[in-house]
């Protein structure tokens, strides 16, 4: 099969299926899987997919971000288990800033009802903390994204503005070493970067999943990130490289 042929072949794969791997691809085309990859790094470059850890992403499909209720339902175990060990470097008295992912909702639940304020865009974060007394809830307003039952958009990053915390806890699609994070949905890249902006620390809450992915829309540097809480799925390379990169890594089982 010509290399163009072969190149071609694949797209259609990864559009059919929305993503692939590597190791299957090597073996429908009979070829290395260094072969593979050296094709979807030609096909990336041309747009025509996406690359992400071990295999390819279609960019044909809609990218838009993911509803809430299916985000609440994906590797829940792991992220109840981050959302606990987050909760850990909460203390009384801290201003906080939850973002609007599953795992931050998570990190509402688990939070005990101590004198804290929480600055959030998720209207599910804030209506969970609504029932602890001694938590002051800040709200950024904003645009509303019904899949997300969210704030996003030019009001809630400059109400982000106003404030400053000690502690920003967020999630995203996509960690990538070389390119940072990334998420599906550019408003919410946006108000993610901003968030960063406000707090002294970011501690980012992702599972393993989420590593060696880019998803459509920057948010960050992970140079910016002071610290990961993750699974103990994480690949051992890529555990490697951020205690390389002095990221401090915290692994839950």
């Amino acid at each position: 099969m010509l290399v163009a042929e072969r190149q071609r072949k694949i797209v259609e794969l990864v559009n059919d299926r929305l993503s692939i791997r590597v190791s299957e691809l090597s073996k429908i085309f009979s070829v290395t899987e260094e072969t593979i990859r050296r094709d979807l790094e030609k096909l990336e470059k041309e747009n025509l997919l996406m690359r992400s850890h071990g295999g390819a992403v279609s960019v044909e499909k809609d990218q838009s971000e993911p509803s809430y209720l299916e985000r609440e339902i994906t590797n829940v175990g792991e992220k109840k288990a981050i959302a606990v060990e987050a909760v850990q470097l909460i203390e009384p008295g801290d201003q906080i800033i939850l973002d609007a992912s599953s795992t931050a909702w998570y990190v509402a639940k688990e939070l005990p009802d101590i004198p804290l304020t929480v600055v959030t865009n998720s209207i599910k974060v804030a209506i969970e903390l609504s029932k602890k007394e001694q938590i002051k809830v800040i709200s950024t307003g904003g645009q509303l994204l019904s899949s997300s039952l969210s704030y996003v958009g030019p009001l809630a990053e400059r109400s982000l503005s106003f404030y400053h915390v000690n502690k920003a806890f967020l999630s995203c699609k996509g960690v990538h070493l070389e390119n940072g994070l990334s998420d599906s949905n550019e408003l919410q890249a946006l108000l993610k970067g901003k968030m960063m902006e406000t707090a002294d620390k970011t501690i980012l809450m992702v599972d393993s999943s989420k590593f060696g992915t880019r998803a459509f829309s920057q948010i960050a540097s992970l140079s910016n990130v002071d610290s990961i809480i993750t699974d103990s799925k994480i690949a051992k390379n890529t555990k490697k490289q951020l205690e390389e990169n002095k990221i401090k890594l915290k692994i839950v089982n």
